[in-house]
């Protein structure tokens, strides 16, 4: 199975996948301090600026935009292969189908998850050090505070690298489009807001469970039906 997940990364457009997790990084190190500072400065209403315990909500909410970057790598690893049809040749590796398919969504979670963990720690270093020179959050972040980032980071890393598998089967390996698959990731990273649009409450943990476990239910169906949908 490594040996499978190595061959994975080996087979990618390298500079161009490590390129946009980078941009990811680069924005969503800047995005929780601007939203503060500057969208939600004139709406009383919001309370994410608060305290640090009040911000981690917004920056779990952000950070959730990596399930765009699973997106994109199913288009690299499933879609693109399915479409110059590498996808046979890899088929006709002396071992199962569903092996290569498990190898191949083994990766997608490992690469979000990995991107995901990197972009919390990255934000909330550079959200507490833009907050020293700007005070847009008061006080200073407690012993408890740091604890409950870093458990809240691990936990919804997972939860971002699960969700991200939920356009795998239908978009990925059946439908083998990019554009749903994309937008897929979209409706989900803006779901919560949509709850919102709609006066509809919903805690954000109970979401993202939901999200995970549709996320392997859609990992389920594409190691099951992979042999009946075709190399084409």
């Amino acid at each position: 199975m490594l040996k499978l997940i190595e061959l994975e990364w080996k087979k990618l457009e390298r500079k161009k996948v490590i390129g946009e997790a980078i941009t990811y990084w680069l924005i969503l190190m800047f995005l929780p301090i601007f939203f503060l500072k500057v969208v939600f400065a004139d709406m009383p209403s919001v309370r994410f600026g608060e305290s640090y315990a009040a911000a981690l909500d917004l920056m779990i909410a952000m950070q959730m935009g990596f399930i765009l970057f699973g997106a994109s790598l199913i288009n690299h690893v499933f879609i693109e292969e399915y479409k110059n049809k590498t996808i046979a040749l890899s088929f006709g590796y002396p071992f199962s189908r569903k092996r290569l398919v498990m190898a191949k969504v083994v990766f997608i979670v490992l690469a979000v998850f990995i991107g995901t963990l990197v972009s919390f720690g990255v934000s909330g270093i550079a959200t507490f050090a833009l907050n020293q020179v700007m005070e847009v959050i008061p006080g200073m972040p407690t012993a408890a505070d740091l604890t409950n980032y870093a458990i809240r980071m691990v936990i919804h890393s997972i939860a971002a690298a699960l969700a991200s598998l939920i356009p795998l089967f239908l978009f990925g390996i059946w439908k083998r489009a990019v554009i749903p698959t994309v937008i897929c990731a979209v409706f989900l990273m803006q779901f919560p807001n949509f709850l919102g649009l709609l006066r509809i409450t919903l805690s954000p943990d109970f979401l993202y469970v939901i999200f995970s476990v549709l996320g392997v239910a859609s990992v389920i169906l594409s190691v099951k039906f992979v042999n009946k949908l075709g190399d084409l």
